[in-house]
């Protein structure tokens, strides 16, 4: 059985740099469908690596299907308006749980998912390590 800590530890540093990347996006980028696409993208990357930093032996499959389901829960949730106040108290939930329900959100991330499900997939393979797609 190969270690699971070069897979968490490239996990951490992927978390690490999405957050600082998508931090200085929200900071510098000026307000639209472009900064709002790559915040979209950066989210989804840094929960694929919170999820593998905590469990880096789940296969690539799974690790996508669950960041993809919190990432469309933490949309739906938007809808209820919840986050939206809180945001109002304390801004820096916005960074976390997003304000309001788009659309669009939804197909950024399942396009994000997917491509760092199979490029997660493919580097396990490559690298020979556990299986990368459950059977």
């Amino acid at each position: 059985m190969t270690s699971s800590r070069p897979r968490r530890v490239t996990a951490v540093v992927v978390a690490v740099v999405a957050v600082a990347t998508g931090l200085a996006v929200h900071l510098v980028a000026a307000d639209g469908a472009a900064s709002d696409v790559a915040g979209d993208a950066l989210y989804v990357i840094a929960v694929w690596g919170g999820i593998v930093a905590l469990a880096p032996r789940w296969p690539s499959a799974a690790v996508g299907g669950v960041v993809l389901a919190w990432c469309v829960g933490v949309e739906l949730f938007q809808l209820t308006g919840l986050p939206v106040q809180w945001a109002q108290a304390w801004p820096p939930v916005m960074l976390a749980l997003g304000t309001v329900f788009d659309l669009r959100d939804l197909v950024v991330y399942a396009i994000t998912a997917a491509v760092i499900t199979a490029t997660d997939a493919a580097l396990r393979g490559i690298r020979g390590g556990p299986r990368a797609v459950s059977r």
